[in-house]
C-alpha cells in the first residue's frame, strides 16, 4: 500500500494566530493563509520538507472553545529542554497539568488556544548514537 499522512489538522478560533505561534515554535513557514485556514510546512529544502506532514489550522466558531484534554498532541524533542521551555513561554505557551506526576521527564504545555503539547528531555549522547 502506498499512503502517507498529508497533514495534521487543528481546529482554531484564530487560525492565522495559531499558525504564527507554531511557525515560531517549530521554525516552519506559513505556506497558505486565507480567512478560514492557515498551513505550516517545514523549511523549504530541509530534510523534513515534503516528508513531514503539514499542519493545517482550520477556523471553528468562537463558541467552540476547547474544553477537554487533546486526544492527539505533539511531542517536541529539543536539544535543551529548559531553554526551549523558556522560549515557548515567551511566545505565549503556558505550563499545564493533565494528571502527570512529578516523576515524568517531559513538561506539558498549552499553546495560546489551550492545545496541549509536550516538551521532552533532550536525548543523551548514548541515545543519539543509536539514532545515527
Amino acid at each position: 500500500m502506498s499512503i502517507r499522512v498529508q497533514c495534521v489538522i487543528y481546529d482554531a478560533i484564530d487560525p492565522a494566530a495559531q499558525a504564527r505561534f507554531w511557525a515560531e515554535v517549530l521554525g516552519w513557514r506559513i505556506t497558505h493563509e486565507v480567512e478560514k485556514e492557515s498551513v505550516l510546512e517545514p523549511p523549504l529544502g530541509s530534510r523534513e520538507d515534503g516528508i513531514v506532514p503539514d499542519i493545517l489550522f482550520v477556523r471553528v466558531p468562537a463558541d467552540e472553545t476547547k474544553s477537554r484534554k487533546n486526544r492527539v498532541h505533539m511531542d517536541l524533542r529539543p536539544d535543551d529542554q529548559q531553554a526551549e521551555l523558556a522560549r515557548v513561554e515567551k511566545l505565549g505557551a503556558k505550563r499545564a497539568s493533565v494528571g502527570q506526576d512529578e516523576s515524568v521527564s517531559w513538561i506539558v504545555m498549552e499553546d495560546p488556544e489551550g492545545n496541549e503539547f509536550c516538551v521532552l528531555r533532550a536525548f543523551t549522547p548514548e541515545e543519539l548514537a543509536t539514532l545515527s
